[in-house]
């Protein structure tokens, strides 16, 4: 065996949801989407700037929006053989060029302080280990780099995060891991990035969030 085999051998495999891939290519392509996802994504993507990582690209919705104005290149990271396959193909009529990767959050294939921008929508629900993966997104970003992020996120009436924690098991099961209780915007916060701008978008069951994020500055992270 070569010593590529090897490594592939025990490369741990990329997980494939096929089944929500396909539902959620059905719902990129609705009316749903065009009217309450496309602004949300529209309006995040206005602040993307430079050389961009995309973290969890899924089927690529977020490639045609990107402004080659204001971003040079995108790298897009995505788990999902499913996802990638759709991704594969927005990818060829996006306006800035982009580059796919197979890859988890958790373990980004780029040097440190490579990006002026991150963006992620509707991912860390998803996410495996949410704090390695925004360890890992602080680790590509340059000093004065950003993060962009839109995620539905855990409730803060506690009824409904009760209710949402219930239905957690049949939405993992589901809908390709997702975790309708993660409480996404305490975990930005603890991996030590300060939140510049925080828009509540509101929703009874399902509420959402779109927030632009730093990283402290190093002096200011050893006095927390």
């Amino acid at each position: 065996m070569s010593q590529e085999e090897s490594a592939n051998a025990t490369k741990p495999a990329m997980p494939s949801h096929r089944r929500f891939a396909a539902y959620y290519e059905r719902i990129g392509r609705s009316e749903t989407e065009r009217r309450y996802m496309e602004p949300l994504r529209r309006k995040l993507l206005a602040r993307a700037r430079g050389v961009a990582l995309e973290v969890g690209a899924g089927n690529g919705l977020n490639f045609p929006i990107y402004d080659p104005a204001l971003v040079e290149r995108v790298e897009a990271v995505e788990p999902d053989p499913a996802m990638l396959d759709y991704a594969r193909e927005r990818a060829l009529s996006a306006r800035v060029p982009i580059t796919l990767t197979q890859a988890a959050a958790e373990a980004l294939p780029f040097a440190d302080a490579t990006f002026d921008s991150v963006v992620v929508t509707l991912v860390f629900c998803s996410v495996s280990d949410p704090a390695l993966g925004l360890r890992e997104i602080g680790r590509v970003l340059k000093p004065d780099g950003i993060l962009l992020m839109v995620e539905h996120v855990r409730s803060r009436h506690g009824l409904v995060s009760l209710a949402q924690s219930a239905v957690t098991p049949f939405t993992r099961r589901l809908c390709g891991n997702c975790h309708w209780n993660r409480d996404t915007l305490r975990a930005v916060r603890e991996a030590g990035f300060q939140i510049d701008y925080l828009r509540d978008y509101g929703g009874v069951f399902v509420p959402f969030i779109l927030l632009e994020a730093r990283k402290f500055p190093l002096d200011r992270k050893a006095e927390l």
